[in-house]
């Protein structure tokens, strides 16, 4: 049947069987659509309520709460790697699949990345590749549904199979500009990272880079980074959101003024005289020892960034001028090329470790950046366009 045609047959499976038939199916086709349906404002870990799957000849939704689902054949197949796993702005779902199967699906094709590299900008939403793309509006009505209550209602079901089936229209058009211009390897630095179970797995004595704090001092690094820990643990251990336990302001807080006992404890913002005197104050204040007797050596630092020498601005500014005429001009967008970041360290150095000067990158603006640097390269204008001259 023919990609543009909505597949027939979307049906809500709920019983072990049913999936394992599906499944088989599906485990014949070149590729499928995927999406989930999940809840997180209870919970650290996400709460899967539903998985819709897609191929041009069926659709389905998967009811991820029914009891008793055995989702076995539906994790086998996403390691399958001879049927690519198709996601719009991957990120959510894979991690939700990556704790559910200690892998990450693969290989994936995420129609997000595949639009900036055709032309639709930075991060084109579902909404809009599926109105230029595949012809159809999205029921925004229902995005922010109770997935978790059930039954599911008819439109509930309908509009999670449009993010499927929709997506079917998408990446086949999406994948047949991008080979026909020759652009789909440039997905693959991409999808590495979104295959990678480094991209998903947090480090929980890493968990104090994620704060905003205005401080770079070692030992109020230190003590941070102790209590921050804690709460990423415990978090993680019962399963509630960070925040429920301590939010931000209040660990920046203790860690700017590390209390000694839980008197001190109970007078930070935001924390009871009983929560100070209980298990957790016991916990906090032990973390905050643990930061306290850290050896100065080993106390964290801020990511060093490195300084741009003075006088660059305007060299990063034609950069930035060029960057864009150039993605304009081939119709990609700037993010899949280079950061500001990159530019600036492009202007500080020819060598810069970015991956502007690597690969097709390098074709399509590194090497021209570098041209533009050292004089051999001029932009003017020539009406409402900026034309780049070789000088």
């Amino acid at each position: 049947m023919n990609v543009s045609q909505k597949p027939h047959g979307g049906v809500l499976i709920a019983d072990s069987a049913s999936l394992a038939a599906l499944c088989r199916r599906l485990a014949e086709e070149p590729y499928i659509t995927i999406d989930t349906e999940f809840l997180r404002d209870k919970t650290f870990w996400p709460q899967l309520c539903l998985i819709q799957v897609a191929s041009p000849h069926e659709a389905a939704a998967i009811d991820s709460l029914a009891e008793g689902l055995d989702l076995g054949p539906l994790l086998e197949l996403l390691k399958n790697r001879s049927v690519v796993k198709v996601f719009h702005a991957a990120r959510q779902d894979l991690e939700i699949f990556y704790h559910l199967m200690g892998e990450v699906p693969a290989p994936i094709a995420d129609s997000q990345v595949m639009a900036m590299a055709a032309g639709f900008g930075d991060s084109a939403s579902y909404e809009t590749l599926c109105g230029k793309l595949a012809n159809a509006r999205v029921d925004k009505l229902s995005r922010f549904t109770d997935w978790a209550q059930r039954p599911l209602t008819d439109r509930q079901i309908a509009y999670a199979l449009d993010d499927v089936t929709h997506l079917q229209v998408i990446y086949e058009k999406l994948k047949k500009k991008l080979e026909s211009t020759g652009r789909m390897g440039w997905l693959a630095d991409e999808m590495a990272i979104l295959e990678s179970p480094r991209t998903y797995t947090v480090d929980p004595m890493r968990a104090w880079q994620r704060l905003k704090t205005r401080s770079d001092k070692p030992r109020f690094l230190a003590v941070l980074r102790e209590i921050a820990a804690w709460r990423e643990r415990e978090a993680q251990s019962r399963d509630v959101p960070r925040s429920r336990l301590l939010k931000d302001e209040t660990l920046v807080e203790i860690a700017a003024h590390p209390p000694r006992d839980a008197d001190a404890l109970s007078r930070c913002r935001g924390l009871s005289k009983s929560f100070a005197e209980g298990r957790m104050g016991d916990a906090i204040l032990e973390a905050v020892k643990r930061g306290l007797d850290t050896p100065e050596s080993e106390c964290p630092k801020p990511e060093a960034r490195p300084e741009v020498p003075p006088g660059l601005g305007p060299l990063i500014d034609l950069l930035r001028v060029l960057l864009k005429t150039r993605c304009d001009q081939h119709e990609v967008a700037q993010k899949l090329v280079a950061s500001s970041s990159d530019l600036e360290l492009i202007a500080a150095d020819d060598n810069a470790d970015v991956p502007a000067l690597g690969g097709w990158r390098r074709d399509l603006f590194g090497a021209e950046a570098l041209n533009l640097k050292h004089g051999k390269l001029a932009l003017t204008a020539a009406g409402k366009r900026v034309k780049v001259i070789e000088v």
